[in-house]
């Protein structure tokens, strides 16, 4: 991605899960905010009914995309390495599949499992700094994740749900303390602390509010802001049923599980 000598505001974007009108509104709430550059840090793919609408926009607003477990996943099917089931994981993956081109394609292999920008002293990735599918859910795995990386700044997605996990210096080492925005909100990043920070879903939310999700990251001040955005859920549920997708795909939507 981009290397930066100044201060950068990256507008944070991860799990779209092919939820085209969730991105559209985020696009337009994150645009009078400004921003320098997007990073979305995995799963554009999967469980959606929208996802070359959803490509073809990451791709016109020219973000740093990364990989995500659902996109490996599809890659895996498209290679004929992953057995095909029916579940509500694997069923919109394989119907998704089926209507992407081989640019489409193409595009995705592209992505990288992680990217590191040493100009912002940052680490971005899927699951935690250092896994593409582990998920940064609890004190105790962002314990092991800061254990396992020594990096300051470790921007995360996977858990659809936003929070930031920092490191307090104590007499005994470290202490972890967590800080989620269920209503949106920012988060002062202190000098000396090291930070793991995700902001949220986009396309499906999963702490309880259904409204859209996206962070905002300034370095030059140090802050990190997450946002919640309404949008057109019915349009997106008609849209899965009408694909013949998981119906519980778009029940989860409006009660954001």
């Amino acid at each position: 991605m981009t290397r930066y000598d100044a201060g950068v505001r990256l507008l944070l974007l991860s799990d779209i899960h092919a939820n085209y009108p969730a991105l559209e509104a985020v696009l337009k709430d994150a645009e009078p905010r400004h921003f320098d550059a997007v990073v979305h840090l995995g799963d554009a793919l999967g469980y959606g009914p929208f996802p070359r609408e959803v490509l073809n926009t990451l791709r016109d607003i020219d973000a740093t995309c990364l990989l995500g477990n659902h996109e490996q996943m599809l890659l895996e099917y498209a290679d004929n390495r992953r057995e095909k089931r029916d579940s509500v994981v694997s069923a919109p993956l394989l119907w998704q599949l089926a209507r992407l081109s081989k640019l489409d394609l193409a595009l995705i292999r592209g992505w990288r499992d992680g990217v590191d920008d040493p100009a912002l002293g940052a680490r971005f990735r899927h699951g935690t700094p250092v896994s593409l599918d582990v998920y940064t859910d609890s004190v105790p795995a962002a314990r092991d994740a800061f254990a396992r990386w020594q990096g300051r700044l470790g921007f995360v997605g996977h858990t659809h749900v936003a929070a930031v996990y920092a490191t307090l210096n104590a007499p005994v080492g470290e202490w972890i303390k967590v800080q989620p925005f269920p209503e949106g909100g920012s988060y002062l990043v202190p000098p000396s602390a090291r930070l793991i920070l995700n902001p949220g879903s986009v396309g499906q939310p999963r702490d309880g509010n259904p409204n859209a999700s996206y962070g905002i990251y300034d370095s030059a001040r140090g802050l990190f802001e997450v946002f919640r955005v309404p949008y057109n859920v019915e349009r997106t549920q008609e849209a899965i049923l009408a694909a013949g997708l998981p119906p519980v795909l778009a029940t989860r939507l409006a009660i954001g599980k």
